[in-house]
């Protein structure tokens, strides 16, 4: 399957979020709409997270409108059939027999840096790496998450491309300059590192902006030069068209609170605006294969080399 506007699958392999830690209490079930399938996800009494398909194999109920949380299975709401925290059918009430194939789609979940994330890949494999723990996430030295989110009509794809298309940071964002970049990619790891010069009330200053990519699904994004800001980014498919993007600031303590949180309110704000003259862009242009590039560019061949890893047959 491929959308109007693009030639590669919608859905590239990787982790993806699907939620914050702190949105997810112990007992009832939420659903949830990724990758084109309608998802359940609860939390056990053993405090884990769980994802599956949401629909009870039985006679079709979704499981996120009605579920029952027992333990740490889920019990449907239809005909009272239920499911352990492996997905796999361990009760009907009513019957003698449990069909052997009688089952929920259990999908990989793992929780760091305060978000829940489920491992997508097209043909069905095994995670192929893992997301890092974020150093910054909780310390003391660092504010708690201040969060963002947008759905836009756009491919994970073309949204992470920003991070090597030097040029737009100057005639879209309006920075003093085109930064200038390094890109280098180390399997599922994209790692730019981007200098340029900021305009602040006392003058120009040296900043820069290092980013890294595991997968499409998420990064970070440290930014240097007025304050340390960190910004981790998740981009999840919800179907052939949108996604839904999810950014979750964190700025390094300076002075006490109120100052911290003046500075962090500012860049959030411009961070903000960014978005705002991004997503016209993105929403309305089309994907070409073969661009025009010239040699002020920038690093976005070794970007698309890296791409191409993400997506397999079954897509």
């Amino acid at each position: 399957m491929t959308t109007s506007r693009y030639p590669m699958p919608p859905y590239p392999n990787g982790w993806y979020q699907v939620a914050y830690t702190d949105e997810l209490e112990v007992g009832s079930p939420q659903p949830l709409h990724y990758f084109g399938r309608e998802l359940v996800i609860y939390r056990g009494e053993d405090r884990r997270a769980r994802v599956f398909d949401a629909f009870c194999p039985h006679l079709g109920a979704h499981l996120g409108f009605g579920g029952k949380i027992e333990g740490n299975d889920i019990r449907c709401p239809f005909h009272g059939w239920r499911y352990d925290g492996e997905g796999k059918c361990n009760e009907i009430p009513y019957g003698k027999r449990i069909p052997p194939s009688a089952r929920l789609r259990a999908w990989e979940v793992i929780e760091k840096n305060g978000l829940i994330m489920v491992w997508h890949h097209a043909g069905g494999s095994a995670p192929e790496w893992e997301i890092p723990d974020v150093p910054e996430y909780g310390h003391e030295d660092w504010t708690p998450y201040v969060k963002r989110r947008w759905k836009i009509k756009a491919h994970n794809q073309e949204m992470a491309e920003n991070s090597v298309d030097i040029a737009h940071f100057r005639y879209v964002h309006g920075t003093l300059t085109v930064p200038e970049s390094v890109a280098t990619a180390e399997g599922a790891c994209l790692h730019v590192d981007s200098k340029m010069k900021l305009g602040t009330p006392i003058g120009e200053v040296e900043g820069g902006i290092e980013s890294k990519a595991y997968g499409f699904g998420f990064s970070t994004v440290r930014f240097r030069g007025i304050v340390d800001t960190l910004l981790v980014t998740s981009v999840t498919p919800i179907d052939g068209q949108y996604v839904d993007v999810r950014f979750s600031f964190s700025v390094k303590k300076i002075g006490d609170a109120g100052t911290t949180r003046g500075v962090g309110k500012a860049l959030i704000a411009d961070i903000d605006k960014q978005m705002s003259e991004d997503i016209p862009i993105w929403e309305n242009k089309v994907f070409l294969e073969r661009p025009m590039l010239c040699d002020g560019d920038g690093p976005i061949g070794v970007f698309r080399s890296w791409c191409k890893q993400f997506y397999s047959a079954a897509a």
